[in-house]
């Protein structure tokens, strides 16, 4: 629930700045990919302002969550790495309870020795 109401004083305020930002820039703007020649019309695009804000933000984000998925790689490695190891010991401990007929003496360990 807390969450929820974060999310909905964050979101619609930011909405409304996005609204607004899309309302006061409607006017074009040029966007020249020739640095040597900008009066290249081939090479020119002209757009609305606020699709260009809106595309360096969704860029940006994108660019985050590339650069954190990266980030991260090593800690989802050692996730996998545990998972396996913590499937392997539960094995192991089904095949111990099995050989012994289901039943542990006090002090004994489930786990092989290696």
């Amino acid at each position: 629930m807390f969450r929820r109401l974060i999310s909905i004083f964050i979101t619609i305020p930011l909405a409304i700045v996005l609204i607004a930002l899309a309302v006061a820039n409607r006017g074009t703007a040029p966007l020249h990919f020739d640095v040597f020649n900008p009066q290249n019309p081939a090479l020119t695009i002209n757009a609305p302002m606020f699709i260009w804000l809106f595309a360096a933000v969704g860029i940006g984000v994108l660019a985050g969550g590339i650069g954190a998925w990266f980030a991260q790689g090593k800690h989802r490695k050692m996730e996998r790495r545990y998972k396996k190891e913590a499937a392997s010991l539960r094995y192991e401990v089904e095949d111990q309870k099995r050989n012994n007929g289901g039943e542990t003496k006090p002090g004994q360990s489930l786990a092989l020795s290696r």
